[in-house]
């Protein structure tokens, strides 16, 4: 029975949202690593949002960089977690809104300070004195896990940027064009540099909303993105170029048709800070998890290293929880679609990309699941990780009427994880009906 699961997960279906099947790959993934990393990890304050809102200067945010040793950094490591996880895609932060890039950028500007041009990298600023970007690029492609590029549209370090406190700016754009397109010209030969060096399947802007789409020149970014890679994927940042949303740190009541991810902390920040210890449990990374796929999204979670280059340990261990999980249940994540609306199960539920199988995520110690207005009829029941059959029966069938029962499915024993357990409920066709709706009864 898995073996058949499986196949069916893979088969493609058409892609909402997205100008091609070959886009499938983001729907299918459903689970991302978000990484924070930068000298922010080095005070372990708020990265960028530090300075820009006063709470410390700019010149000791930026004076961070002496300490940013990536001492114990191993980009081999990062990805064996990554992969250990069953996270399918990773985004890397390239560059904050501070301006410090990650990897060893070549393009320069002027300080008003400084005679000779600058470059504002860990390369060139920090004890690191290394590209700590492309070797984990580098292994992730290795282990063909899909790549995104984070990068910040705004720098508040950069002369030719107007913003860089909360409450003043440089410069008006309208008062200094000039000015304004020499960031711009900056700001593209960044893009391009990351472009050409990385080819990433994924572009994660941040920022646009400081300037409009034409501010941006947010049109020729995202063509020459294209031009590149044809199927890359950008996210709703880059103003009126994206093709996913992303909300952040919230919770979707609601099912969106266009593609979404849910960004999220693992704590509180998306950098390492020593005072932040309310990590989310792995029980709650996993309800969230179900939730967010049961409504047709993905979970890009994220992780900050300290300084050094390590995780704190309650990192690695909630990830080796959550790949875990997965091990035995990713056939109800992987490639699915959004499942019932809540209304016709209280549990999140998934469906497969050809419909024919519906996944019911059982949270520990529930004893009865029931699911009704379902059309289709149940071949079998039975719990993904082991094939065991689950017992059912159908209440409230009348032989005379088209609407369906009550269905109630009697759960028995513990799965092999503390978490939620995996019911399948083969159905007898598929579905959705030829135009792509769910068959369900809508009795009121």
């Amino acid at each position: 029975m898995k073996i058949k699961i499986f196949a069916l997960l893979f088969i493609l279906s058409s892609a909402q949202g997205f100008g091609q099947a070959a886009d499938n790959w983001f729907q299918d993934a459903k689970f991302g690593i978000f990484i924070h990393w930068g000298i922010y990890s080095v005070k372990g304050i708020d990265e960028s949002w530090s300075f820009h809102n006063k709470k410390i200067d700019h010149s000791d945010y930026m004076a961070q960089a002496k300490g940013f040793t990536a001492s114990k950094y191993n980009a081999d490591e990062w990805a064996d977690l990554i992969e250990s996880s069953g996270a399918k895609y990773a985004v890397i932060t390239s560059k904050h809104h501070d301006g410090v890039a990650l990897w060893d950028t070549k393009v320069p500007y002027y300080n008003s300070k400084r005679k000779q041009p600058f470059v504002n990298s860990i390369p060139a600023t920090t004890p690191a004195k290394r590209d700590v970007y492309t070797p984990l690029i580098s292994s992730l492609q290795h282990k063909k896990i899909k790549i995104g590029v984070y990068y910040s549209l705004i720098d508040w370090s950069h002369p030719c940027y107007p913003g860089y406190l909360k409450d003043s700016t440089r410069y008006k754009i309208s008062d200094d064009l000039a000015r304004w397109k020499r960031f711009q010209k900056y700001n593209e030969a960044q893009i391009m540099e990351l472009r050409n060096a990385y080819n990433p399947d994924l572009w994660w802007f941040d920022g646009g909303w400081e300037h409009s789409a034409e501010e941006w020149n947010a049109f020729a970014i995202r063509d020459s993105l294209l031009a590149k890679k044809k199927n890359v994927l950008i996210n709703n940042r880059l103003p009126d170029c994206g093709n996913y949303d992303t909300p952040e740190n919230s919770f979707p009541i609601h099912r969106n048709e266009k593609p979404w991810e849910l960004c999220l902390t693992m704590n509180t920040n998306w950098g390492w800070q020593p005072q932040d210890t309310a990590f989310k449990t792995p029980a709650q990374l996993i309800h969230i998890l179900t939730d967010v796929v049961s409504l047709g999204g993905n979970l890009l979670l994220d992780i900050g290293p300290k300084e050094d280059g390590t995780f704190p340990p309650q990192v690695t261990s909630s990830l080796a929880e959550m790949g875990e999980w997965l091990n035995h249940y990713g056939a109800a994540i992987y490639g699915t679609r959004a499942g019932l609306p809540r209304e016709y199960c209280e549990f999140p539920t998934t469906v497969s990309a050809n419909g024919h199988t519906l996944f019911i995520f059982v949270p520990k110690g529930i004893e009865t699941v029931y699911v009704k207005g379902l059309l289709p009829a149940i071949k079998s029941a039975f719990y993904i990780d082991n094939d065991a059959q689950v017992n059912y029966q159908i209440i409230g069938k009348i032989s005379w009427s088209s609407h369906p029962g009550l269905i109630s499915l009697k759960t028995s024993g513990n799965g092999p994880t503390p978490y939620s357990r995996v019911i399948a409920l083969d159905l007898g066709e598929s579905l959705w009906n030829d135009e792509g709706k769910m068959k369900l009864d809508d009795l009121k």
